[in-house]
């Protein structure tokens, strides 16, 4: 009895061992336990402040890293110890500027307004929306695209083919609402903060609400023209 339970404990650890680094691969933010808060001031403390409503004054305090800290661990940004450096603070500015793009995201007319009902993704500020002609359907929404290594590749695609219940076939987890346009890449729903870094393996991810909003208006044969370049790749 003893060497079956040893060998079924050697089994069960083994199994464990090899779940883990599955879901870090995936980009999955699991939950963190909040460790100790930093008392150390950040290079970026004063904008950090700013973003969060804090009193700007450039020096860490409990009550800060507490408000660094909750930030962090709702966009799964490691280490979550309240620490104001460039990671949280490039997470901040993104949100910032995705803010001011407004209800104009094809302002600079780079996304073609002569292909009909098209999917538009702009790498550099991390939005996706879907135009009709120069005409707004929907969005602009924020995405997660491809991390270093895993680029979402550029250029105009079609969406050749769509699962609404599609499971990886690499990592075998599920990616609902799938509609795939260049290879293995796709705009599918994640169960992650849009904010999460680094990024995904090159698909498109987006919210739940906002797949299936993407699963409604587009179609096989649409166009998507994807553009820019991700921060940080």
């Amino acid at each position: 009895m003893g060497d079956i339970r040893r060998r079924r404990a050697v089994a069960l650890g083994i199994t464990a061992g090899l779940v883990a680094p599955l879901t870090l691969a995936l980009g999955t933010a699991p939950a963190q336990a909040a460790p100790s808060c930093t008392t150390q001031t950040g290079p970026y403390q004063k904008q950090v402040e700013k973003f969060l409503g804090r009193p700007v004054d450039g020096k860490q305090s409990a009550a800060d890293c507490k408000a660094i800290q909750a930030f962090q661990t709702k966009h799964g940004i490691t280490p979550n110890a309240g620490y104001a450096g460039p990671v949280t603070w490039g997470v901040m500015d993104l949100m910032n500027k995705q803010k001011a793009v407004g209800k104009n995201p094809n302002k600079a007319g780079k996304c073609p307004v002569n292909k009909g009902r098209i999917a538009c993704v702009n790498l550099t500020l991390q939005l996706s929306w879907i135009q009709d002609g120069d005409k707004l359907v929907y969005g602009p929404v924020p995405v997660r695209t491809g991390r270093n290594g895993y680029e979402t590749r550029t250029g105009l695609k079609k969406i050749y083919w769509r699962n609404i219940d599609h499971v990886s076939s690499i990592y075998h987890v599920p990616m609902p609402y799938s509609q795939f346009f260049d290879g293995g890449q796709a705009f599918h729903s994640a169960g992650v903060s849009m904010w999460n870094p680094p990024g995904s393996h090159g698909c498109v991810n987006m919210t739940k609400t906002d797949a299936k909003k993407y699963w409604s208006l587009l179609k096989k044969g649409d166009d998507v023209y994807v553009y820019g370049r991700k921060p940080g790749t």
